[in-house]
């Protein structure tokens, strides 16, 4: 499954690799004279109350996208009215700057509230298409800088557009660089959907990597050059799970840990794949010192101690943004996080729940309510967030949640009957190593990914600069 998945990622990298940057060749913008858009552009005018027979009847246009796709409603406005005829180029004053216009292409006139506006345009003087581009660009940005009071900032209106002077080239030379950019888009998407792909390949391959390492794949080589020493927990995980219980019950007496009820035994027919030799199906409730919750007090923006929350879990690591605090004596003391400790994501939308995240103690914090802590006994912290950010962990999240209005739960009670696959502990050092050299490549890649997904947005426009650039007025 790796090497497919390498393979496909190898290919379109190359193909992604041999796109170069294209340039749009036009006429010197410099040497065109400034004119006013109303040489191109009529208002079509009229302001109508929302009960007024001339557009009750009508639909509404209810936005205009980023990419200029048009969405009509049915439902009724309380804010005066403008007319839409077919045929008419479309603005919404607000974010016109980032694509919110259009050309309305249906058969019926609509109405829009006056947040829009609406315009005939002269076809002998203007390509709708080139116009649309340059109302986009950062020449078009500059000019409503400089003209307008109040920037970009400020709702467009025709009143603000309309006097704008700025420079166009000929029609023909419009049409030219339209088709361009006809050109240039097209290019744009297939680089922008292997770049999609790309980063779907790598997702899929951190997966499988950790998939593939709770199986055992990841250290067949290891295990024939350290076979099964029974009674060594080193090397026989049936050893060293004897060993975990002993260690539990040690705890128990010294009132260190609670006792838990007894769980289940784990038949066959759950097991839900093979395991290699010198390895134990467990319950995560049977290696781990217990599980708790962490603290509901409300915390602030401000104060001494971070208080990781559920946005704060991503996928096996810890996400230091976006934090609150506390400076509760006693709820640090009795929430505090130590190194190794392991948080589970109780309570977000499908793809968040049973989100875990290993805390590295090298800041203290301590975690919010919709958290478990779960901490393994004698065996790698580091291996069980592997096991729980696996397929295998994240599929038995999906089968065990409970489903609310907008969210999903797994209570500690579900966590601790989760079938856990246990190697022995020397394996799960050489897992853990094999697994961490393994995603710092898919880290590094993702990163390269995330790069060219930048330059790809940027290019778009650096075009649509240079093919409208020119000088200041």
């Amino acid at each position: 499954m790796r090497k497919e998945l390498l393979n496909q990622l190898f290919q379109i990298n190359q193909i992604a690799q041999s796109r170069s940057i294209i340039q749009v060749g036009c006429e010197n913008m410099s040497d065109l004279k400034y004119k006013p858009l109303s040489e191109f552009l009529k208002e079509r005018k009229g302001r109508f109350k929302p009960n007024d027979p001339a557009v009750v009847k009508l639909k509404r246009l209810e936005k205009i996208d980023f990419t200029g796709q048009i969405h009509i409603s049915e439902k009724s406005s309380k804010t005066d009215m403008i007319i839409i005829n077919p045929g008419d180029l479309v603005i919404s004053g607000i974010n016109v700057a980032k694509g919110a216009l259009a050309v309305y292409e249906g058969n019926e006139p609509i109405t829009a509230t006056i947040h829009f506006s609406s315009y005939k345009f002269d076809k002998e003087k203007i390509d709708i298409s080139f116009l649309k581009r340059f109302l986009k660009s950062p020449a078009f940005i500059s000019n409503i800088q400089n003209q307008v009071k109040g920037g970009i900032k400020t709702e467009i209106k025709p009143k603000h557009l309309l006097p704008l002077k700025v420079k166009i080239p000929t029609l023909t030379e419009q049409q030219k660089i339209s088709k361009h950019f006809d050109s240039i888009e097209n290019s744009l998407t297939n680089l922008s959907t292997e770049i999609q792909n790309q980063s779907t390949i790598l997702t899929s391959l951190r997966q499988s990597i950790l998939q593939e390492a709770i199986e055992g794949k990841l250290t067949s080589a290891w295990r024939k050059e350290h076979p099964v020493v029974k009674g060594n927990p080193d090397y026989d995980a049936e050893a060293l799970l004897e060993k975990i219980k002993a260690e539990k019950e040690r705890l128990i007496k010294e009132g260190r840990i609670k006792k838990q009820k007894p769980l289940p035994p784990i038949k066959s027919e759950e097991m839900p794949f093979e395991l290699p030799n010198g390895w134990v199906w467990t319950m995560l409730g049977e290696v781990g010192e217990g599980f708790q919750y962490g603290s509901s007090t409300k915390s602030s923006i401000k104060g001494k101690c971070p208080v990781l929350r559920m946005g704060n879990i991503q996928s096996g690591k810890i996400d230091w943004k976006n934090l609150v605090y506390t400076n509760n004596k006693d709820e640090i003391k009795q929430f505090k996080l130590k190194q190794n400790d392991l948080l589970f994501n109780r309570s977000n939308s499908r793809e968040l729940v049973g989100k875990t995240a290993l805390f590295d103690g090298k800041q203290e914090a301590i975690f919010a309510g919709y958290l478990i802590r779960f901490s393994p006994l004698l065996s790698l912290p580091k291996y069980f967030n592997i096991m729980m950010s696996s397929t295998l962990h994240r599929e038995w999240c999906n089968q065990n949640k409970t489903d609310a209005i907008g969210q999903s739960n797994i209570n500690a009670t579900k966590l601790q009957w989760f079938l856990a696959p246990l190697p022995p502990l020397s394996e799960q050092q050489a897992i853990v190593s094999r697994v961490e050299k393994l995603l710092a490549i898919i880290d590094e890649l993702e990163k390269q990914v995330a790069r060219r997904k930048e330059h790809a947005e940027q290019l778009m426009q650096s075009v649509l600069r240079e093919a409208f650039r020119g000088d200041k007025k």
